[in-house]
């Protein structure tokens, strides 16, 4: 029986200055994806797709590091990201791994508006057969929510930044 788990976060940025630009600076995909994910992380692969290495997550004793293919895309009015495929390193015993993330960002009235859903399903590796299915679940929904803070914490600092930076050399 497959685990799953799943996390959302939802994003506002008061934005004060400038803040009739946010679109404007929404439309340079590149340089936004650069400041909401660590560029340091960050492989750009072709026009609107990018490889993201996610910070190594220790769960019990299992080390992993997921390797995710993003899609970018502009719809809507919206900045989105999507992943399209993503291999884990560190977990050579499980048969299946399906990671889903879909998130958004948009210049609302107040600033920068979003929302990020993370969900991962998984095989129960052999070295967690003993820890109950509802314990690896909660603990995997908390790790996803892990990670999505620490995206959210990065964006909310150096999205911001960025777009005063933006403002300033344009």
């Amino acid at each position: 029986m497959p685990l799953a788990f799943q996390a959302s976060q939802q994003l506002t940025l008061p934005v004060s200055a400038q803040a009739e630009r946010l679109s404007a600076y929404l439309d340079d995909e590149a340089r936004v994806v650069a400041a909401m994910l660590d560029p340091s992380q960050l492989e750009p692969l072709g026009p609107g797709q990018y490889r993201y290495t996610v910070t190594r997550v220790q769960v019990f004793q299992l080390q992993i590091q997921p390797i995710v293919k993003l899609q970018a895309r502009h719809r809507d009015g919206r900045l989105e990201l999507e992943a399209l495929d993503c291999q884990l390193e560190g977990l050579g015993l499980v048969d299946d791994f399906q990671l889903g993330l879909s998130s958004w960002l948009a210049a609302g009235p107040a600033g920068l508006e979003g929302e990020a859903c993370l969900s991962v399903q998984v095989s129960r590796p052999s070295l967690l057969k003993l820890i109950p299915p509802k314990v690896l679940e909660a603990t995997g929904s908390s790790v996803l929510a892990g990670i999505l803070l620490g995206i959210r914490n990065r964006v909310g600092q150096q999205l911001v930044d960025d777009f005063r930076s933006w403002c300033a050399s344009a």
